[in-house]
């Protein structure tokens, strides 16, 4: 499992200080992107190659809020890869408490069709690694 360190910043919140909902998928991203370095691939390498991440499905359920100066984990933790399509399930925690958790389904498509992309094999092999 990978885990991603953030704090929440003003930007991050809506008129109360809360963290707004929708910067918990924000958050993810981040921390998906990092474990995609982890498996010793950067996005970059990815676009350059023709190929892109999309998110094809996801649920997000929300336990308690973060405010303001958080200091945020989240965790990533891969649960199923074919060679196309991939899940990962993540939770947003302060300290032990979780705040937020979600199932996030996403596929790897042709950067300019907008088909179905094989991922490339030193990336499969990275990312099996983490299963």
């Amino acid at each position: 499992m990978h885990q991603y360190k953030l704090r929440v910043y003003y930007e991050d919140t809506d008129a109360q200080g809360v963290v707004y909902y929708a910067n918990y998928l924000k958050f993810f991203e981040r921390a998906r992107t990092e474990l995609l370095r982890t498996a010793g691939y950067e996005q970059k390498t990815l676009m350059e190659e023709g190929a892109i991440f999309v998110v094809r499905d996801l649920s997000l359920a929300l336990q308690k809020p973060a405010r303001l100066d958080d200091e945020l984990t989240i965790s990533t933790k891969l649960t199923k890869l074919g060679k196309v399509t991939f899940n990962f399930r993540q939770e947003a925690f302060r300290g032990d408490v979780l705040l937020c958790s979600g199932d996030i389904r996403c596929g790897c498509i042709d950067g300019e069709s907008f088909t179905p992309y094989t991922l490339p094999d030193e990336l499969y092999s990275g990312m099996k690694n983490l299963l």
